[in-house]
């Protein structure tokens, strides 16, 4: 088996993963910090209560609106946004430059928004892709299967979810999760394209 590539075969890079929430955009970045490990994985900073499953430090950084100000005003954050009323999320400089260090490279798991300000900000350094449900109808009901909002949060995340359809258009690559093993392949590919590390048939 071929040596993992690591950072210096690519430069700073980063991959932005990005999707309307319930679209799989987690469950594909979870799998491919399993199986790349020349990525490391961004910790975003957000506002949000943490949910049961949710660990911090490892999937958020859960701070205080004032702590969070407090960053904004210091300009510690690449990007963030108020992706639900009072609900920011945020992406520390240093997590970027503490995997940059490690010799890996920053993989992110952002909103559309986020991706957006990234890319702009990073350029031809980042890649980024957009998880597509394959209907909006398809998407309404993995959010309702998820069970983790009440009918009012439900409502506003499926209407947001509606709006970040739209922002299709603005990313390097689209790929449509109906079936997870084939998006899951698609978007590892897009990668490999993207860093052109060692030939595929090595791993």
């Amino acid at each position: 088996m071929a040596a993992i590539p690591t950072i210096k075969n690519f430069g700073k890079k980063i991959i932005v993963i990005t999707a309307p929430s319930g679209a799989g955009k987690t469950t594909i970045v979870r799998k491919l910090l399993t199986q790349l490990d020349y990525i490391g994985f961004s910790i975003s900073c957000t506002t949000r209560d943490k949910r049961a499953n949710e660990v911090d430090g490892k999937d958020y950084y859960f701070i205080s609106a004032g702590d969070f100000q407090a960053k904004v005003n210091a300009k510690e954050f690449a990007e963030y946004e108020e992706v639900y009323t009072g609900k920011f999320y945020g992406t520390p400089k240093t997590e970027i430059e503490r995997l940059w260090s490690a010799r890996k490279v920053a993989i992110f798991d952002i909103d559309v928004k986020g991706a957006v300000n990234l890319k702009q900000l990073y350029g031809d350094d980042c890649l980024t892709i957009f998880i597509k449900p394959p209907s909006a109808e398809t998407l309404r009901n993995r959010l309702t299967a998820r069970n983790t909002e009440n009918k009012d949060t439900l409502k506003k995340r499926i209407k947001r979810s509606e709006e970040e359809m739209t922002y299709e258009s603005k990313f390097d690559k689209v790929v449509v999760n109906g079936d997870f093993d084939i998006a899951y392949m698609n978007v590892k590919n897009c990668i490999h394209a993207f860093l052109k590390p060692v030939p595929l048939k090595a791993y």
